[in-house]
């Protein structure tokens, strides 16, 4: 296919201009006082929502050249989000001031690598500057701070804290839409897994239909229990012990089924049995949690272990596992705490490793099963325009909370990056244009907080000021127009997002700033569509 080039000034100036229709969507939305943007969508009411890289993914604009420049801004925003999950807005009003700033120096006869170099001098200095500032967290009411600072509301940040305090910081936190107005919180502790009891008789609480078994052995085999005579020896060895048991197997034939079922109704003794979880390689991982969670083993003949041989000390215990027709949850589990710990650190590593998206959210289901549990967050609203918007605004407060607990946090609303002014200011290059990439950054980092100002109608200017000459940490509340302490007042930022916008932007900006040429297909009209045969009407 035909291409179109153009060159130096005239492309830069080309991408600049979709660059800044990118940016100048995304960043009405920032601080407290910002808008929302209407997306409009093929299929379904249109989505209202201020979440910057929700808006960036939606913009193609019809000029090449342009959206060259948009996909490149798009690309901090999506970066930002896939490293600190929120940040965003805040990434993209960095990366336009860099360019715009940039490509002035550029045209006036800069040299665009050693404004690159300055650029990242700067940005190096800024990043070991704000983790300096960061502070870590101290517990509940400072998670409930960062969540409830994201997503623009209070009542997010206390669910959001509830939910962490409950599972824990390894603990897996969703979001889901509920079927109700209100937003509320389902936890479940223990080890959960979507199969329930192969049997309705099974159920000890017929009322619920579910059974509740105190204290049980647990046996776990990756093998198909075919007879009754198959488990018989280690069944024997339990009835003496007067406890109960859950099977958890490969499958269950019904004959072997219908033999615990008639001992369970005879009242011999109760054994609920349960299709092992997952397909696969996957299922032998998780049978093997479920073992180092109980203290059990799994009875595998890959591992030399037959069930004819199983003696009481390879059975795992837990306090309780309560089963339905759908699921089971083992609550505290009586595994040895080292070898659990052993286990996260191995999913750790997994995750750290995995490329796949499906891969990582199944290991951190996992990972949470066996180090916490599992929060369900479900938003409700009174319409579907409401609802996917206030699922955005808790997803990314979720990010941004769990981005805090790992980094720390910093004064919020745009202050941590004015305070890190000061760090660059004695910085020193006899080159005149890697000064010139320095002063880029000192200057676009004045910008988020202008940028809050400005959607709260007022002057950045002036503001900018006011806080440059404030001691560290001394920031501008917008909803009141005050100077306040912002982490004193509860308005804070996670490490982790801050550093991450400013280091995408920079990136960005800084290849953009060495373009030279712009390569694009030249469209090509397509021939209009014959007309529709009339099927031998006249």
């Amino acid at each position: 296919m035909a291409k179109t080039i153009i060159y130096g000034e005239e492309a830069r100036r080309a991408m600049q201009k979709g660059v800044d229709i990118l940016a100048d969507t995304v960043k009405v939305t920032l601080g407290p006082k910002g808008r929302n943007v209407v997306l409009d969508k093929k299929f379904g009411s249109p989505l209202i929502t201020n979440d910057g890289v929700t808006i960036a993914r939606e913009i193609e604009l019809e000029d090449a050249f342009e959206n060259m420049g948009a996909q490149l801004v798009k690309e901090v925003a999506t970066k930002t989000n896939d490293v600190a999950g929120d940040g965003t807005t805040t990434a993209t009003v960095l990366a336009q001031s860099m360019i715009k700033e940039g490509l002035k120096n550029v045209t006036a006869g800069a040299n665009p690598m050693f404004i690159r170099n300055g650029i990242r001098m700067a940005v190096d200095k800024v990043v070991e500057d704000i983790q300096n500032q960061s502070i870590s967290i101290r517990g509940k009411e400072d998670i409930a701070r960062v969540a409830a600072i994201s997503a623009g509301d209070e009542e997010v940040g206390t669910l959001i804290a509830d939910a962490m305090e409950k599972v824990g910081t390894e603990g897996v936190i969703t979001v889901e839409e509920s079927r109700t107005f209100g937003t509320e919180l389902e936890v479940v502790e223990g080890m959960q897994f979507d199969r329930g009891y192969v049997s309705a008789y099974m159920a000890t609480n017929t009322e619920k239909m579910e059974s509740v078994l105190e204290d049980p052995y647990i046996l776990i085999t990756d093998k198909k229990i075919n007879t009754i005579q198959d488990i018989l020896p280690i069944l024997e060895q339990i009835v003496q012990t007067g406890k109960k048991l859950v099977l958890i197997a490969d499958d269950i034939e019904s004959e072997a089924i219908a033999t615990l079922v008639v001992n369970k109704l005879r009242g011999t003794f109760v054994c609920v049995a349960v299709k092992a979880p997952g397909f696969g390689d996957r299922r032998k991982e998780m049978l093997q949690d479920i073992a180092i969670l109980t203290g059990g083993q799994v009875i595998s003949e890959e591992l030399g272990r037959e069930l004819k041989d199983t003696t009481l000390d390879m059975l795992g215990t837990a306090d309780s596992v309560r089963i339905n027709k759908d699921q089971t949850v083992i609550v505290s589990g009586k595994g040895d705490k080292t070898e659990i710990k052993n286990r996260v650190s191995v999913l750790k590593a997994q995750i750290e490793e995995t490329t796949s998206e499906f891969d990582k959210e199944k290991l951190s289901e996992r990972l949470a099963k066996l180090a916490g549990g599992v929060a369900v967050i479900k938003v409700g609203a009174a319409s579907e325009t409401e609802l996917k918007d206030k699922k955005l605004r808790m997803e990314d407060a979720l990010a941004a909370t769990k981005a805090a607990v790992e980094e720390g946090i910093v004064a919020g609303g745009g202050t941590a990056y004015i305070n890190a002014i000061r760090s660059i200011e004695e910085l020193h290059s006899d080159d005149a244009d890697v000064m010139v990439g320095i002063n880029i950054v000192k200057k676009a980092l004045e910008e988020p907080l202008r940028q809050i100002v400005l959607n709260g109608g007022v002057e950045g200017s002036v503001v900018i000021e006011k806080v440059k000459n404030s001691e560290k940490g001394i920031g501008y509340d917008i909803l009141t127009n005050e100077l306040v302490d912002m982490v004193k007042v509860g308005i804070v930022d996670p490490t982790k997002v801050t550093r991450s916008a400013i280091q995408n932007a920079a990136s960005v900006a800084a290849t953009f700033l060495t373009t030279e040429a712009a390569v694009v297909d030249i469209k090509e009209d397509l021939p209009a569509m014959p007309p529709a045969d009339m099927g031998g009407m006249y």
